[in-house]
C-alpha cells in the first residue's frame, strides 16, 4: 500500500505561479513511476506531468514549457512548479504512483487539491 497526500493548491491570477506537492508513505520502494494529473469539470482525468525513479520525465504538451516536475527520492515527494498559469490550467490535481508488484501493476490516488486560476 502507497499513501499520496498532496499540497499547494489554491486560487492564483493568470500568469500566475503555484507549486504542488506531494509526500508519499507505505511501501514508497515498489514505486515506479509517480507523476500528476488533472481533471476539469466535464473532462476525462489527464496526464499533467510524471517521472520514474530514474528520473525520465513525461509532460503533457499543454504544459510543456510552463510545468516542470521534480522527485526527492530520498524524501518520497514529487512536486510540480507551475509558472504562467491560464485559466484553462483550472481542475483538481490529482498525484498518481504506479507500482509493480509480483509483474502487476497498481496505481494510487491522493486525494487531489484544487487550482483555480482567474482570468
Amino acid at each position: 500500500q502507497v499513501q499520496l497526500v498532496e499540497s499547494g493548491g489554491g486560487l492564483v491570477q493568470a500568469g500566475g505561479s503555484l507549486r504542488l506537492s506531494c509526500a508519499a508513505s507505505g511501501r514508497t520502494f515498489l514505486i515506479n513511476t509517480i507523476g500528476w494529473y488533472r481533471q476539469a469539470p466535464g473532462k476525462p482525468r489527464e496526464l499533467v506531468a510524471s517521472i520514474t525513479s530514474g528520473g525520465r520525465t513525461n509532460t503533457a504538451g499543454s504544459v510543456e514549457g510552463r510545468f516542470t516536475i521534480s522527485r526527492d527520492n530520498a524524501k518520497n515527494t514529487v512536486s510540480l512548479q507551475m509558472n504562467s498559469l491560464k485559466p484553462e490550467d483550472t481542475a483538481v490535481y490529482y498525484c498518481n504512483a504506479a507500482t509493480t508488484l509480483a509483474g502487476r501493476t497498481y496505481d494510487y490516488w491522493g486525494q487531489g487539491t484544487q487550482v483555480t486560476v482567474s482570468s
